[in-house]
């Protein structure tokens, strides 16, 4: 049986929006998402990073050594964590 998959909260012009104010390089190919994918089926050497960590936890790349350490430590992946536990992190 397939999963049924939520409806995605934000469009294409949302998404390049982010890209553009967030100042993405090219280099990091970031991509929308194809229709009916979810965020477990990330392509290979890519990592799903939803809205809410960018507008909810402060997130922003490129991420500091500190924080990666934080996720080496404790053996998160960035996916498992909530935003807001990111702005937890973001307090040191």
């Amino acid at each position: 049986m397939r999963a049924i998959v939520p409806p995605l909260k934000w469009s294409k012009e949302t998404f390049d929006g982010l890209v553009q104010n967030f100042k993405f390089p090219d280099s990091w190919g970031a991509t929308y998402p194809e229709e009916g994918q979810t965020a477990a089926q990330a392509p290979a050497g890519y990592i799903t990073l939803f809205w809410d960590y960018f507008s909810v936890g402060n997130f922003r790349l490129p991420v500091t050594r500190f924080f990666l350490e934080i996720l080496e430590y404790y053996k998160f992946h960035i996916s498992q964590l909530h935003p807001i536990r990111m702005v937890r992190i973001r307090h040191f």
